[in-house]
């Protein structure tokens, strides 16, 4: 991925996979990714004891199974997509540009991912975190991590980092080509929009306000000034773009389409509705064939394949329904690719007016 003369680095930011699905691993990933303040916040005492004494000595081994079951020849889909999307990006990129790959939690780390930029003169670094929308635990997690690398470094280059991408048309225009052709042959009733979930705090936390978030359940319906900077206004806002996209021969509308939340760990309040709740719901309204979205990630991994594609998957099933599609995330298609190019250029010629 490198070039001979690299004027501009870009690191492309993703949240992290274990290097192997061996319990060993996941527990060095899983210990990693729980510790990090930004993910679980109580008092360091309690935080210790939830950790140690309830979450390492057992989830690994559930967790371990679950990579087990997505795992593929060439490893971690996240990290596979990450590779072959940051080899893309460079190609479109050329001369000029110097792109690396580096995960929040794992391996390649961000230390070691910026080490190698910082081994080339730049002129500057753009950042490119693969969230589209915000969260503290994501976004804002590495890019602090970022920041705190750079701290150590004597001469940093000017840092400049591409904003949320929640509904830029090169994220909605990718995610459509991708969608279209299989929504076409599936035929689904039902489109289910599945973002990750998150403990309600993280949300509260960024109204500036402390009066609008979660008031009530239209406080996502449009984006304004009060939410910009919300995780859930921004899945409702990447849900409304899609559908506005999409061109299907169903007349995709607010009841043939829903929108979820998944992932939910632990007992402090998350984001509703959740998936597992509502596939019930549809399975009761005669609802036989289900395509779901996972727009939260650009890779798939363990929350779309294994989550989404098995275990929904299998309870869709034991519902009734017939069939539940999987809507494969942008990954590193060339639409995606060209897309992320795109972006970059836009976020390093804006740096330079």
């Amino acid at each position: 991925m490198a070039n001979e003369v690299a004027q501009i680095g870009v690191l492309l930011l993703n949240l992290g996979t274990p290097d192997s699905p061996a319990v060993g691993d996941v527990r060095r990933f899983l210990r990693q990714f729980l510790s990090d303040r930004r993910v679980i916040r109580l008092p360091q005492p309690l935080h210790w004891l939830l950790l140690n004494l309830l979450i390492l000595p057992f989830r690994p081994h559930k967790s371990a199974a679950a990579y087990r079951a997505i795992w593929t020849e060439a490893g971690s889909p996240l990290l596979h997509f990450g590779r072959g999307l940051a080899e893309s990006v460079a190609e479109r990129l050329g001369l000029g540009f110097r792109v690396e790959l580096a995960m929040r939690y794992g391996s390649p780390s961000i230390a070691e991912s910026l080490s190698t930029l910082m081994a080339s003169d730049l002129a500057k670094i753009v950042v490119v975190p693969l969230f589209p929308q915000y969260a503290i635990a994501s976004t804002g997690s590495a890019l602090a991590e970022v920041a705190r690398v750079l701290e150590s470094a004597e001469r940093p280059p000017p840092l400049h980092t591409l904003g949320d991408f929640f509904e830029h048309p090169s994220f909605i225009n990718a995610y459509t080509e991708v969608a279209e052709p299989i929504l076409k042959d599936f035929a689904p009733d039902h489109v289910v929009f599945s973002f990750h979930g998150l403990p309600e705090w993280q949300i509260r936390e960024l109204d500036p306000s402390g009066r609008r978030c979660l008031v009530d359940a239209d406080c996502c319906a449009a984006s304004s000034a009060e939410n910009r900077s919300c995780y859930r206004a921004h899945c409702f806002a990447t849900t409304r773009a899609l559908v506005a996209a999409l061109e299907v021969d169903m007349d995709l509308n607010e009841h043939n389409t829903s929108l979820v939340f998944q992932s939910r760990m632990g007992r402090t309040p998350w984001l509703d509705p959740d998936l597992v709740n509502v596939l019930p719901e549809l399975a009761e309204r005669g609802i036989k064939r289900l395509a779901v979205f996972c727009p939260a990630f650009v890779a798939d991994c363990l929350e779309t394949v294994e989550e989404i594609g098995i275990r929904a998957r299998a309870q869709w099933s034991e519902l009734g329904g017939d069939a539940l599609c999987l809507i494969p995330c942008v990954n590193a298609g060339p639409g995606w690719a060209d897309g992320v190019a795109a972006m970059v250029r836009e976020t390093a010629a804006s740096a330079d007016s």
